[in-house]
């Protein structure tokens, strides 16, 4: 990825906040000698060096994605910034957002136990505190049989890289006209990025 300096995410829980808040990311791989991608959620395990996931077995990239080097992108959020916000209009449009993506070597989940522990951590991951909601509650026939429809894996971390282009390289007068402009949008987009200027700028200050 392409990353000037002043948009650089120096700091490595950054990139793990980005990842954990945004995982249903972007699979990338070569699949019969051409670029294939899966959209999915893709879990960081404790230790922060591997990432977990599975697709459904129909899905022909888990059939030559083992040993493989991927590419996993997390999208963060992302917003249209118009040039009518700054203090001429001598200037283009442009787009902040944040990003992160993770590179790593893909191996294959053979054992049952590991596949039903990371779709276990999955479900309370993404089900509501109070949910009633149990995966060991299912039917164990059921979920065997369900689980054979899947292909687990996990993508053991070599490299992350983040990117958080949020009008660095303005002048933090130009950055406070945007986050103003950005904060009066009842969007979700516009208000995190909005955030996350405000935040940079009180760091930077």
């Amino acid at each position: 990825m392409y990353i000037p300096e002043h948009f650089t995410m120096k700091d490595a829980t950054a990139a793990y906040h980005v990842i954990q808040e945004n995982s249903f990311a972007t699979l990338f791989s070569i699949h019969q000698g051409m670029p294939f991608a899966t959209h999915l959620p893709l879990l960081l395990n404790k230790d922060k060096t591997c990432l977990y996931g599975h697709v459904a077995r129909s899905n022909p990239q888990w059939r030559d994605i083992q040993n493989q080097s991927v590419l996993a992108v997390f999208h963060g959020p992302h917003c249209y910034i118009s040039p009518s916000w700054y203090e001429t209009n001598q200037a283009v449009p442009t787009w902040n957002y944040v990003t992160v993506h993770v590179y790593g070597e893909v191996e294959l989940i053979r054992d049952e136990q590991e596949l039903m522990r990371s779709l276990d951590e999955m479900v309370r991951k993404y089900e509501a505190p109070d949910s009633s909601y149990r995966l060991q509650d299912v039917d164990a026939e059921l979920l065997s049989g369900m689980n054979k429809g899947i292909q687990g894996f996990k993508i053991k971390i070599e490299r992350i890289e983040g990117k958080a282009k949020l009008s660095q390289n303005h002048s933090s007068h130009r950055q406070e006209r945007v986050i103003k402009q950005l904060e009066q949008i009842p969007l979700t987009n516009e208000q995190q990025i909005a955030s996350l200027m405000k935040a940079n700028l009180t760091n930077k200050g």
